[in-house]
């Protein structure tokens, strides 16, 4: 039998592209447009409704960047269209190929209900599923003229990031307003071929099936007169109803399809745009369900949806209508999808927290799984948080972007640092935005990797990113694929039926221990300062505010600040985005994610300082604030008034400062005996623990710990070293940098000028049109070395580094994670080890040998990178901080302007000292007066450190108190409370109650605890 495959499919291709899909639409009507310039931000949809209009038609230019425009479309169904499927087509300049980057608009009746969204992919409007013909046609669309950024040449520098800068040019035209006929006939006709082409592209030459594919499809081709489409397109199906009929093999694959939209909060448009974009998909995806029994859609993070609460409560009621019939799902349980590495071990709990509380609040419903597929890498803290919230499986699909490694795993148990496992699913299918295409559903099956046992795997399905969710075409493909000889199948199903028949399926999963590293993206532990600082800076301002004001609350009766402390936790939480914290989104959302950090931070100093005063206790330079602070109770604690008014240190810190003990106020002890002196061509540091030479170009030449008499610094070497190297990435300019950037290294070698302040040296350099003032000093206990950095910084693709060579024989960092730390290799043996060139800590990292260590900590930076390295005969550990770079995308002036950023090291340091310098470093004592104040509560080993006091979240009063173990060993803690307890029980990290906890109360009251390594632990204590 003569055929030729390749004949028979390019055939198809033409036809479908040329012929068959524009048939779906006929008879096309132009109907009237008129169109109101809204010239700023966007207005209220009622607003938009009784706008002044001004005529408008096909071809008109519109929108500059970041503005909206309001059409009005109006005409009238023609007669013959009666009993037909009637639609809208408005084109308003789409390209299909930027999806969620570029114009999109949220469709209204006039009565100001909503319809669904308009994008390049859904350019439709129903109007009537059986039209009676002279009916009027009237619709408001609210288009958003958002610009592209990221272009068919991406990654180039572009000043659309901002309202100011993006200029006047109007960059969309409208191309079609028409009034046409749904050819329902035609839409099915070219799923079927859609389908079946594809999947015979994806099947083997040889295939006898893809042979009776080809032939069927010709057959059908054979039948459709492509100057009668619509006529003829049933005929066209009749030949296709055999092969599509014939039915997978057993053991096929099943894919679980989710409705999906993976809605940016924030990333290459502002936060307000966010709004819009949720409410537009999510109208669209009610739409479908109402349309499409069995379609199901998944959508996270709980900030979105109290968005659309707020703002477009039109669109709410509709999507709290859809949770309610459960085909609607709220999935993460988290606020945002927050990056897994930069956020501090309370803030992910607080992510888990605000988000459950309000998927419980607005729909009775908790999450059972962790959503989070776009982050960049994660967390080995994550299980343990994740399994002591609540969650039973994780779902990402990122680690597919690895450059170099392939994961081993598609469903597999996830080991923490503290042993916790949650079984964990990676779409084979890699992608999160899945259009269920044949070569999509072909690489979930092919790319399975527990196929021997198991079967099941997911695939988010819908436009992402920008949103735009799950269309009908995507819902006609499965339909198809439901059951389809030579495919895996396709099923609709809620996230959770999967988990739950593919942990059936896999009795005893593979498990991965540790983080979950992604070989891509690493300069986002750097990207953006300030938004590393604002978030470090806030968390930890937060944890202070929370201390304070319970010891308030429970000492002075002083009205803890429940919706005060809400606020800010939601804002920093939003700010802890995976597009915002890491450095990656326009200027615009950087420039307000900043200034939403201040604000942030000025009302917390104000809930501490207020807090502090009810307690007698004002702090030395206490901080105004415009903050709408709930009132101080007018009750005192009792006595204070008869206390010495004393020169005070508050420390909050669950670590010891100058002689205070952890979260108490008191009396410091004298520190040690610092000196700063000039000594031959350089300077020296010195105290009764810790001797610093610096040479005459400020540059660390020793640094002798006096306990062991060891000199960190190798022999000739220098510390303190800026180096700068040429930063230019592949692609994904603020994300990425590559391994290659090392090969380019300019050493800032030459001081302006060194000199003596006090007991510090300053070193001022300058290199480019960039300048840089270290402010050197020793702790004030004498222990550490304080670097304090400003940096004017200029530079263009330039990446900022402060080296020091150890001489400390390591094979290994140590780097602290959310409630413990993890070890990597600083050698690349191995390929997976090669692609760690670039890695994060929280608050510390540490390379030590047995019996010495060096300690690096910082107040706002997570990234550095410390290389094994053979010079004079031995071997070096060079270790470097990670300060500051300058990509040009997509904001083009990242980080310029003036930055500042502290370091520490503490020499002679294993883990225990690294940890306390972390505290320290990042919460230190603020100075006072008043009334020394005794910890509300203390843990009695030091390894044993309390990261929350806080009231409970449901308001009963009860104390919360959250402890863990720093050091990876057991522990044994004696809780000390000072108060009186009518019960204390075992909770979890949703402060949920659990078990009752024993205590002593001879005297003060005692809680023995005892951790495992790592162990995080919850205890809910009601007062007496």
């Amino acid at each position: 039998m003569h055929n030729n495959q390749d004949l028979s499919l390019a055939r198809a291709n033409r036809v479908l592209t040329e012929r068959l899909r524009p048939a779906i639409h006929s008879h096309p009507q132009p109907l009237a447009l008129a169109a109101h310039r809204v010239g700023g931000e966007p207005i209220p949809v009622a607003d938009g409704l009784a706008a002044e209009y001004v005529p408008a038609q096909v071809g008109d230019p519109w929108g500059r960047a970041w503005d909206t425009t309001w059409f009005r479309v109006t005409g009238t169904v023609p007669a013959a269209f009666a009993g037909r499927r009637v639609e809208v087509l408005l084109d308003l300049g789409f390209d299909t190929n930027m999806t969620g980057f570029q114009a999109e608009g949220l469709v209204y009746r006039a009565d100001g209900s909503p319809v669904r969204s308009l994008h390049p992919r859904a350019q439709w409007i129903p109007v009537a599923k059986e039209a009676a013909g002279g009916e009027p046609i009237e619709f408001y669309v609210e288009a958003a003229s958002n610009p592209v950024l990221l272009d068919y040449v991406p990654f180039l520098p572009t000043e659309k990031g901002e309202w100011e800068t993006a200029g006047e040019e109007l960059l969309y035209r409208v191309r079609r307003a028409d009034a046409v006929i749904f050819e329902t006939e035609v839409f099915e006709l070219v799923h079927d071929v859609e389908v079946l082409l594809q999947l015979a592209e994806q099947l083997d030459a040889g295939s006898a099936r893809r042979a009776k594919i080809l032939f069927a499809l010709d057959r059908a081709l054979d039948a459709v007169d492509l100057q009668d489409v619509a006529g003829t397109a049933a005929a066209g199906r009749a030949q296709l109803a055999e092969v599509l009929a014939a039915p997978a093999a057993p053991s096929s694959h099943l894919i679980t399809a989710v409705g999906h939209a993976h809605i940016d909060s924030a990333w290459l448009w502002p936060l307000r745009e966010t709004v819009r974009k949720v409410a537009r998909t999510t109208s669209s995806m009610v739409t479908l369900l109402e349309e499409h029994d069995d379609f199901v859609y998944a959508m996270s993070s709980a900030q979105q949806y109290a968005w659309i609460k707020q703002h477009r409560p039109e669109v709410y009621a509709r999507v709290k209508q859809a949770v309610a019939d459960g085909r609607f799902v709220p999935v993460g349980g988290m606020w945002v999808e927050a990056d897994a590495v930069l956020p501090g071990g309370e803030a992910m709990i607080r992510q888990f927290l605000y988000g459950q509380r309000f998927f419980r609040d607005e729909f009775g419903i908790e999450c059972r799984g962790a959503w989070l597929p776009d982050s960049f890498g994660y967390s080995a803290a994550l299980p343990q948080l994740l399994v002591g919230a609540g969650f039973e499986w994780f779902l990402t699909q990122k680690i597919s972007w690895n450059e170099r490694n392939v994961f081993p795993h598609s469903s597999f148990e996830w080991e923490g640092i503290d042993g916790s496992r949650i079984f964990t699913h990676f779409p084979p299918m890699d992608t999160y935005n899945s259009q269920l295409s044949g070569a999509e559903v072909a690489l979930a099956d092919r790319n399975f990797k527990e196929k021997s046992v198991g079967s099941s795997s997911l695939a988010p399905t819908g436009w992402g990113d920008g949103g735009g969710g799950t269309t009908r075409e995507m819902i006609a493909r499965a339909k198809r694929l439901a059951d389809l000889e030579g495919s895996a199948k396709v099923v609709w199903e809620h996230p959770d039926v999967f988990f739950a028949r593919a942990r059936a399926e896999l009795p005893e999963p593979a498990v991965w221990k540790g983080e979950l590293y992604l070989e891509r993206h690493r300069a986002t532990y750097t990207t953006q300062h300030k938004m590393k600082q604002g978030n470090r800076r806030n968390e930890q301002l937060l944890f202070e505010a929370e201390l304070w004001a319970s010891v308030a609350a429970v000492r002075a009766g002083r009205a803890y600040p429940y919706e005060l402390l809400d606020g800010t936790w939601q804002e920093v939480l939003l700010l802890q985005f995976h597009d915002i914290l890491p450095g990656t989104s326009i200027a615009w959302v950087h420039r307000e994610a900043a200034a939403r950090h201040a604000r942030v931070t000025e009302i917390l100093q104000g809930v501490i300082a207020d807090s502090l005063a009810a307690l007698g206790v004002e702090l030395v330079e206490p901080v105004e604030t415009t903050a709408p602070l709930v009132e101080p109770a007018e009750t005192t604690a009792p006595g204070l008034d008869k206390l010495d008014q004393r020169d005070l240190l508050v420390n909050a810190a669950p670590i010891a400062q100058s002689g205070v003990g952890a979260g108490s106020v008191g009396v410091a002890t004298a520190g040690s005996p610092i000196s700063a002196t000039a000594s031959g061509d350089g300077f020296v540091l010195a105290s009764d623990s810790l001797r610093v030479e610096l040479d005459a170009a400020g540059h660390l030449v020793s640094a002798v710990d006096l306990a062991s008499g060891r000199d960190a610094i190798p022999a000739g070497e220098r510390g303190n070293l800026l180096q700068l190297h040429q930063d230019f990435p592949n692609l994904w300019d603020a994300w990425d940098v590559d391994n290659s950037y090392r090969k380019m290294r300019r050493d800032l070698d030459a001081a302006d000028e060194v000199r003596l302040d006090g007991d510090a040296i300053v070193v001022r350099r300058s290199f480019g049109a960039s300048s840089i003032e270290q402010r050197l000093s020793l702790s004030a206990d004498g222990r550490a070395l304080l670097i304090d950095n400003t940096v004017d910084w200029q530079e263009t693709e330039k990446f900022l580094k402060l080296a020091f060579p150890i001489d400390v024989f390591a094979d290994t960092a140590v780097a602290e994670t959310q409630f413990g730390f993890q070890t990597r290799t600083t050698h690349d043996n191995t390929s997976w080890e090669n692609a760690r060139f670039e890695t994060h800590a929280q608050r510390w990292f540490l390379v030590r040998e047995p019996g010495f260590g060096v300690a690096f900590a910082n107040d706002s930076s997570y990234g550095f990178d410390v290389v094994r390295s053979r010079r004079g005969g031995a071997v070096v550990s060079d270790v470097r901080f990670s300060m500051l770079r300058a990509p040009r995308f997509p904001d083009p002036r990242a980080d310029l302007g003036v930055q500042r950023m502290r370091f520490a090291l503490a020499f002679g340091a294993d883990e225990a000292r690294a940890t306390e310098l972390g505290w320290a470093i990042n919460t230190p004592a603020r100075p006072a007066v008043g009334a020394a104040l005794a910890p509300l509560v203390r843990s009695s080993d030091p390894r044993v450190l309390i990261s929350a006091v806080k009231l409970a979240d449901d308001r009963s009063g009860d104390l919360i108190v959250r402890l863990y173990e720093s050091s990876g060993g057991r522990a044994t803690t004696q809780l000390l409370l000072d108060l009186d307890v009518a019960a204390v029980r075992a909770a979890d990290l949703l402060e949920r109650p659990g078990e009752p906890v024993e205590y002593a109360a001879d005297g003060a009251v005692s809680v023995e605890l005892a951790l495992r390594p790592f162990q995080v632990r919850t205890l809910r204590i009601t007062p007496a």
